[in-house]
């Protein structure tokens, strides 16, 4: 036992003279840094799915997921979103930002995603890969029921052949109704 306290010491003592020297010292991992670097090394994306990170590996508190469905009215469509998450994760949900203008019942036109996981319904034993899947399928099954984008969801419901000719003009870099949207094809 007295071995380990003068490790220590010795440790704290070269850490100590190391400042001194100018020497660097490495930053102490919140406990949410280290959840997200687990989650991230164990994710287990689908094909049609992406993960970067544009302000490179250090910051692993904020990447971009890019989705292009394989199937569904989205089909093709390239979709980035914005991760950003807390040094409270996993006991706070990350926030999704969706950078790519969509017609889309769940996501608003300032790339606000509805997504329950992402709210009320985010637990602890929830991780990033969950998160990915949650917006994978919002692609594949847009759900009317509760959206943020009102209009295209009462397309959706009452339309769904409209809905589809309304998502493929948007995608295309076309417009729909007064709002325009680039071409994400």
């Amino acid at each position: 036992m007295i071995g380990l306290f003068k490790v220590k010491e010795k440790q704290r003592e070269e850490s100590q003279s190391n400042n001194g020297r100018g020497a660097s010292t490495v930053k102490k991992q919140s406990a949410g840094e280290l959840r997200l670097h687990k989650d991230i090394s164990e994710l287990n994306l689908p094909k049609s799915c992406k993960i970067s990170f544009p302000n490179g590996k250090n910051d692993l508190m904020n990447f971009e997921v890019t989705i292009k469905p394989d199937e569904g009215y989205y089909l093709s469509g390239n979709f980035v979103f914005s991760f950003q998450v807390s040094n409270m994760y996993p006991h706070e949900a990350p926030k999704v930002k969706c950078k790519t203008k969509v017609y889309h019942p769940n996501i608003d036109l300032e790339g606000n995603v509805c997504l329950n996981i992402l709210r009320e319904d985010w637990k602890p034993v929830l991780n990033i890969n969950t998160v990915i899947y949650g917006l994978f399928h919002l692609f594949t099954e847009p759900n009317y029921e509760d959206p943020l984008n009102h209009e295209a969801a009462a397309v959706l419901r009452d339309n769904p052949k409209t809905f589809e000719y309304n998502v493929r003009r948007a995608m295309m870099g076309g417009q729909v109704g007064q709002t325009s949207f680039p071409r994400c094809m």
